[in-house]
């Protein structure tokens, strides 16, 4: 088996730090588009945040959004051009916090597009703060003595908006393992199909690392997500109308 770059992603270094999740993602998305060879149909969406990055990476068409608005960006630019693959890449500051009520609307009118969440349970880019889906007692910049719960629980996006009649695909992945990665890439591919198929909303939540964030190594990375982040978010399909 001869393992070649995919046509979508564009030959340039990566910056990411090292162990972090966006690259695995950006890798397996590309391999999807390549697959289903609709590389001059996508445009992308990438807000503020680590995930702003992908149009560095990505050899398809990219805009980017101000803080929490992609799905609104992508609902415009869907509706004016609806031959379009469109979705949104977006971590978990930018969509459950900043962007909650953006998301939550654009999930209530069964939009046709697809939004790929990356949670890394932290605001990466601006300095490791606590987000929505922040773990309790989880040490961040703004939870020095760890999370507790007067700062909330973390927010579970599926399962959130599983609730939703218009909302047709909701399933929760990771990237800290070959399997869960291939697992990943299915669901990635499946996400497309659906929006291809006109099927409506739908939503692929990826757990991925910020070894950083964590302050920890890119291999206790993967297990925290194995041991600890799994088990408050769990794997699995949680909607498929």
């Amino acid at each position: 088996m001869k393992f070649e770059m995919p046509e979508s992603l564009k030959k340039t270094p990566q910056h990411y730090c090292p162990g972090c999740g966006h690259g695995i993602i950006h890798r397996i998305l590309s391999e999807v588009i390549d697959e289903l060879n609709i590389r001059e149909k996508i445009i992308a969406v990438a807000p503020v945040g680590c995930a702003v990055f992908g149009y560095l990476y990505w050899d398809f068409d990219t805009c980017e959004a101000p803080h929490g608005r992609p799905p609104s960006v992508a609902t415009a630019i869907k509706r004016t051009n609806p031959n379009k693959v469109v979705f949104t890449y977006q971590g978990d500051g930018d969509l459950a916090a900043i962007g909650g009520n953006e998301m939550l609307h654009t999930a209530n009118r069964g939009e046709n597009i697809t939004i790929f969440f990356v949670n890394n349970v932290c605001y990466g880019m601006t300095g490791g703060q606590m987000a929505p889906t922040t773990m309790p007692n989880q040490v961040t910049t703004t939870t020095t003595q760890g999370r507790t719960e007067e700062d909330g629980y973390p927010m579970k996006v599926c399962e959130l908006l599983s609730n939703i009649d218009y909302v047709h695909y909701l399933e929760r992945v990771a990237v800290n393992s070959p399997a869960n990665t291939l697992k990943a890439k299915a669901a990635i591919k499946k996400a497309m199909e659906n929006q291809l198929n006109g099927k409506g909303f739908s939503l692929v939540e990826i757990l991925a690392m910020c070894p950083t964030a964590w302050y920890q190594t890119p291999v206790e990375s993967l297990q925290m997500i194995e041991d600890t982040i799994s088990k408050a978010f769990p794997l699995g399909v949680f909607k498929d109308s």
